[in-house]
């Protein structure tokens, strides 16, 4: 018997805002118990501009969860807790690996009850962070949003908090379409999941146009210096300053150094959403797939154990929606049943054309990593023999400073898969541009058409190497030489730049 459909009013989704909250996030704490808290928020920047918040942390009462009483209110104080936590963390000229007892006791409790984990989550400062300007329009409008705390003040962070809060939006009717395609798909109504795979590509072709609006407001280098190193976690940020990670008091004198990923759009139930309705398989990262003889050879025997940094970042989704994502896992059925009927030519070309547009999303996404995060951090590794920066912050901007390669590389080994090359990190903790770039190719891999197939394989061909100066004929003179460089340009504020092998991720789609 097939197990049922998920509905989506049981796992708390809405089918109009999707995985953002169906009833809007408070802008304050109701019970005048908790105003010490919405105090410290409400003079965050200021506070960590004068280097005070920590001392006026260390001073607060230890306050009860008791007041909590609805869950908007519980989301409320977990995102408060989370923004003051970070703040204390990363808010001084190094970083505190101690969470005083007036933060980590009731942010542990809350996070037990909200399911997640005890940091600032894409949840935190995305689903649970925003408010709409004007009540009679949608949120899915950039214009119509504004953000409740923010770390620095700035436009910038806003925006780049925004830009996610209107694709959630944007993309959030797409939850219940594709639901429908599902069980159209087991009454074999092939009329329908035709018709729900257009409208899929059609809506993440929207959430293209959304994303690429974040250069609209977001300031590289305000990005990479200002606001992303409050967005790390404490996981694999050794030369951040954060070696074992952080110790949360919780006043057993018994604590032990926990590590915990940041925040990252990999967090994104919405994303995963999409991969797991269309039936794209991502692996760990580096990993290839497997030839049609090991496939076979694997026939009859349980697949390998999933590790990969998509499955790990469902860890630090509000539970529900996790639980969510692997009920639908468990009944999505699309990619099969349009693999048994390759012959209806609409319904093929309709499913290619979701894959298509979900691996064009992901190759802007690259692009935008690489004008945030790439251009940055070289800028910064010039710099980083210059006489004026005696005086240095540690953290996850100035960590590349700090020794060769830097915070932005693993410091263990070269990445095999990025041709031996070292990777930088983003604020999950992981090497991204690896991860980033074989999500993307992962994405293509399940198409039907063979034209689908030759498209979203396809390499670029760098210029001059189809002329004699590219060698003597047996060593490819004449040949077509597959480039390892993607060239694409990207004018604006950082000019034109290079999407090479050695780049580097912001937050992971």
């Amino acid at each position: 018997m097939l197990p049922s459909i998920p509905v989506l009013a049981d796992y708390g989704i809405s089918p109009t805002h999707g995985f953002l909250p169906d009833v809007l996030p408070l802008t304050r704490l109701p019970d005048p118990y908790y105003n010490k808290w919405e105090a410290i928020v409400a003079n965050l920047q200021g506070l960590i501009l004068s280097r005070r918040l920590r001392g006026v942390v260390d001073r607060l009462p230890v306050l009860s969860t008791i007041g909590l009483e609805h869950d908007a209110e519980w989301r409320r104080a977990y995102m408060l807790l989370c923004f003051m936590a970070h703040g204390y963390i990363w808010g001084g000229d190094s970083p505190s690996d101690r969470l005083p007892a007036p933060i980590s006791v009731p942010l542990l409790e809350i996070a037990e009850h909200l399911e997640v984990p005890p940091v600032a989550t894409y949840a935190a400062v995305c689903l649970w962070n925003f408010k709409p300007l004007f009540m009679d329009e949608e949120i899915d409008n950039l214009e119509n949003l504004a953000t409740l705390t923010t770390f620095t003040g700035s436009l910038d962070e806003s925006w780049f908090y925004l830009v996610s809060v209107a694709m959630e939006a944007r993309g959030a009717p797409i939850i219940p379409l594709m639901l429908t395609a599902i069980a159209a798909a087991r009454e074999d109504d092939a009329t329908t999941v035709t018709s729900c795979l257009n409208t899929f590509a059609e809506r993440v072709d929207d959430l293209s146009a959304l994303l690429q609006r974040m250069h609209e407001s977001c300031d590289p280098h305000i990005f990479y210096h200002r606001i992303r190193p409050f967005l790390a976690g404490s996981k694999n940020m050794a030369d951040a300053g954060l070696p074992q990670g952080v110790i949360y008091e919780d006043g057993s004198g018994n604590e032990t150094y926990r590590q915990y990923a940041g925040g990252s759009n990999a967090q994104s139930s919405l994303f995963q959403f999409f991969d797991i309705v269309l039936g794209i398989e991502h692996r760990p990262t580096g990993e290839k797939k497997a030839t049609s003889g090991e496939e076979a050879e694997r026939q009859g025997r349980a697949p390998p154990p999933n590790h990969n940094f998509i499955s790990e970042m469902r860890r630090y989704m509000p539970g529900p929606h996790a639980r969510f994502l692997g009920d639908v896992q468990a009944v999505a059925n699309l990619r099969g049943y349009v693999e048994r009927n390759s012959a209806n030519r609409p319904l093929a070309v309709a499913y290619d054309a979701c894959l298509s547009m979900l691996r064009s999303l992901r190759d802007r996404h690259i692009a935008i990593v690489t004008r945030y995060i790439v251009i940055p951090s070289r800028e910064v590794r010039a710099r980083s023999r210059s006489p004026e920066t005696t005086r240095r912050r540690v953290n996850l901007a100035t960590g590349s400073r700090q020794r060769a390669p830097g915070i932005a590389y693993h410091a263990e080994e070269p990445d095999a898969a990025n041709g031996g090359k070292k990777n930088l990190k983003g604020t999950g903790g992981t090497a991204l541009i690896s991860f980033l770039k074989q999500a993307r190719d992962e994405t293509g891999e399940p198409a039907v058409e063979e034209w689908t197939k030759r498209f979203m394989s396809r390499r670029p061909r760098a210029e001059g190497q189809g002329d004699f100066f590219a060698g003597k004929p047996e060593e490819g003179a004449g040949l077509e030489v597959v480039a390892d460089t993607e060239e694409v340009t990207m004018p604006g504020l950082a000019g034109s730049w290079t999407m090479d092998d050695d780049v580097g991720g912001i937050c992971n789609y």
